[in-house]
């Protein structure tokens, strides 16, 4: 049995297996027990199963183990935190553009990649961008809107000193 050492959202993680070709996604979910990438079609044509390798968008339903090897894997785990999601989990959230749950991880994981490589994309570029991600439930307007929320600055709030009376506890 071979090992197959990588980095996993952000840490050193070694996995056995008895088949080179065994593919990233039936590890990430079974032996390391991470379940945000999904198995959908397992032909790379949904977009569920989508990590990011080395920052790059990709399907781990059919990477072989093997080329996992010594690279930067990021799951939908490791993107963002719940006390602090990615700027594109928080979109997701604010314009809930998850529905059925089915494509969010392809979506979120892709247009994590769409981002860092365009900061601020024109809503064509975010359409053909996801283009390759299905979505059963039809809430692409709402992931669209999400997409181009995430690509902008977060608002700024404005404080304003309290006056004496709020201060005090009066109105």
């Amino acid at each position: 049995m071979a090992t197959y050492a990588f980095r996993l959202n952000g840490r050193s993680v070694s996995v056995d297996s008895w088949d080179p070709g065994q593919p990233l996604l039936y590890l990430l979910r079974g032996a390391l027990g991470l379940h945000g990438p999904k198995f959908g079609c397992g032909l790379e044509q949904c977009g569920a199963c989508t990590v990011l390798v080395d920052k790059q968008a990709t399907r781990s339903c059919t990477m072989p183990v093997s080329r996992a090897a010594g690279r930067d894997i990021t799951t939908l785990e490791g993107l963002g935190t719940i006390e602090k999601p990615h700027s594109v989990q928080a979109a997701f959230i604010a314009e809930q553009a998850a529905q059925c749950g089915y494509c969010t991880n392809g979506m979120i994981m892709t247009a994590a990649a769409l981002l860092s490589r365009t900061p601020k994309p024109t809503l064509e570029q975010v359409k053909q961008g996801l283009a390759g991600n299905l979505c059963r439930c039809g809430t692409h307007t709402r992931i669209l809107r999400a997409v181009m929320r995430a690509s902008q600055p977060p608002p700024r709030v404005a404080l304003r000193r309290a006056t004496p009376k709020q201060s005090e506890g009066g109105v």
